[in-house]
């Protein structure tokens, strides 16, 4: 399944700061319908997330009947990414 979305980044400070971007209603529906097949552990999904050039194997977290797309090192920095900003998302989850 590949998903495309924008969305605006955001920080989550807690001991050690934390970046995501939430995936839209729409998409969120779609990757509910798969993720009893491909759910780990506590609902978390593996996913390929790429924005830009850089592609990074990462692990979607549910909250709240949505699920959050973090925003790791390895993609904020080769793609220049900050808070606040929207970045376009080629979501990949493999079932």
């Amino acid at each position: 399944m590949q998903l495309t979305f924008s969305g605006d980044v955001f920080e989550w400070r807690g001991p050690a700061p934390f970046y995501f971007v939430e995936v839209p209603p729409e998409e969120c529906a779609e990757i509910k319908s798969v993720s009893h097949i491909v759910s780990y552990g506590w609902g978390v999904i593996p996913a390929k997330v790429k924005i830009g050039k850089t592609e990074i194997t990462t692990s979607l977290f549910p909250k709240q009947g949505k699920y959050l797309v973090p925003i790791k090192d390895a993609l904020r920095s080769p793609e220049a990414i900050g808070v606040g900003q929207n970045v376009k998302i080629v979501l990949t989850i493999d079932v």
